[in-house]
């Protein structure tokens, strides 16, 4: 037989399996399982992946609650832009909006103590990559991501836009401080 040309009988699934096909399907099906038990354990016992919540929203309510938070929390400006820069108290809610092309506010975190990060965009999916520590989320509209957060070391971390947002996606960069 030919694989260029058809098989002589066009019901080829109804023939007997091979051995040799027999065993690699086997095969097959032990390593998915395998791995399937690997990402549970990964994410259970590895701390591989972050637990987050997500809620439905809109643009208006999470753009308030972040306004509130701003407002109340403001430490200072920074930026030719005069980005507000955050720093909620430990415990605290703290909301960052994603958009073209920025994150906004700028947050300001203690180390060793935990705080709730709620994130969404306001127009198109991002994605949220805290570098270096290799945080990644894809924020969507229409929902509210919430992380439980409590750093371990301080300094300056990145939050870069890692899903293509359009002409500007290479500037939208944002900043978490920890102190």
């Amino acid at each position: 037989m030919s694989a260029i040309l058809p098989p002589s009988e066009r019901l080829w699934w109804k023939h007997p399996l091979d051995r040799v096909e027999g065993t690699w399907i086997v095969i097959a099906l032990v390593w998915c399982l395998v791995m399937f038990a690997m990402m549970v354990g990964w994410h259970i016992y590895g701390k591989q992946n972050l637990s987050t919540e997500t809620y439905k929203t809109t643009r208006e309510m999470f753009s308030a609650k972040a306004q509130a938070v701003v407002d109340k929390y403001t430490v200072r400006t920074e930026t030719d832009k005069q980005i507000p820069v955050v720093h909620p108290p430990a415990g605290g809610d703290v909301y960052l909006i994603g958009r073209l092309w920025d994150w906004w506010p700028i947050i300001e975190f203690e180390k060793g103590k935990t705080y709730r990060l709620h994130l969404t965009s306001m127009d198109y999916n991002h994605g949220f990559s805290l570098q270096p520590v290799n945080i990644n989320i894809q924020v969507v509209p229409g929902y509210e991501h919430v992380v439980t957060m409590t750093p371990n070391q301080s300094g300056t971390f990145s939050i870069v836009c890692n899903e293509y947002c359009g002409i500007g996606h290479h500037n939208m960069l944002g900043r978490i401080y920890v102190k």
